[in-house]
């Protein structure tokens, strides 16, 4: 018996609605890592994008579990002396871009130096309101909620 390869043009790719309101961001950003990757399918080969199209909605309206919204701080720099700059998730949620934390936390969880995670984070679309422009490609929600009480958190 032979293993099954996939080939490049043997895979079908779905599109996949998730609505991020009340959903924990770790957890959401694994399984929205593995959607991506094709992890999720019984054809998965490592080296070919077998995953699907992911869109997300109301990103912006994430949780985190514990005082992580507070305390959870990214840093950066400028390249200046002395250029050390930081933010909390809470300042980036209520920034000019909040759904750069989903966005940020799926590619951190994807294979890192790797043209193959670049292209299957193409098919990642991340939209802070409830609206989003794919709906002609159809996608089927997929309620994450209901997957594991876990995923999310009571307000």
């Amino acid at each position: 018996m032979k293993t099954y390869s996939a080939k490049p043009g043997e895979v079908e790719s779905k599109w996949v609605l998730i609505d991020a309101e009340g959903l924990v961001v770790g957890r959401l950003a694994s399984l929205i890592a593995m959607r991506l990757r094709g992890k999720h399918k019984p054809h998965y080969t490592p080296h070919v994008d077998c995953g699907d199209h992911v869109v997300v909605v109301n990103a912006d309206k994430v949780v985190f579990t514990g005082r992580k919204l507070k305390q959870k701080k990214f840093f950066w720099h400028t390249g200046y002396p002395g250029g050390i700059k930081e933010r909390t998730m809470d300042k980036i949620l209520g920034g000019k871009h909040p759904e750069r934390v989903l966005m940020k936390a799926v590619e951190r969880m994807m294979p890192k130096d790797s043209p193959l995670a670049r292209a299957q984070m193409t098919k990642l679309r991340v939209y802070a309101g409830p609206d989003h422009p794919h709906a002609a490609q159809s996608p089927e929600p997929l309620d994450v909620a209901a997957l594991n009480a876990k995923n999310s958190k009571a307000a």
